[in-house]
């Protein structure tokens, strides 16, 4: 699990990040809940929640993947690529207004990376 371990970490620094970016908003504009009708707490908020809602199961398929003996270098493969989406993603949506390359491009690596990790796992639970 030492692979997924890495990838978990770092993208736990990006996530955490995109956390703090939300809480200097709010403190800043002393928004309490939900986005306070501010559009760059609203991206912010979608930027921190996206990533939340996509990670995980990226992450959860790679160490299904690992713990079965797939191959490292498709591991470090995924890893890398869905370390590089979410940053792309993350800094498109809590670092500038509009910046629609790392958004599509960010979005279209992790959807790779979920498809390719979904089919290897569909593949390992079919051949085992």
């Amino acid at each position: 699990m030492e692979i997924t371990a890495l990838y978990a970490g770092l993208l736990g620094l990006v996530y955490l990040t995109l956390t703090m970016r939300v809480i200097r908003r709010r403190q800043t504009n002393r928004i309490d809940l939900g986005s306070g009708d501010d559009a760059v707490m609203e991206r912010r908020i979608r930027g921190h929640a996206n990533f939340g809602e996509y990670v995980p199961y990226a992450l959860l398929l790679m160490a299904l993947l690992e713990s079965g003996g797939s191959s490292p270098m498709l591991l470090h493969g995924l890893g890398g690529v869905l370390l590089v989406s979410r940053l792309l993603h993350g800094y498109a949506f809590s670092f500038t207004a509009h910046w629609f390359p790392g958004r599509f491009y960010g979005a279209l690596l992790t959807l790779v990376v979920l498809a390719l990790a979904s089919l290897a796992a569909v593949h390992m639970g079919l051949t085992s």
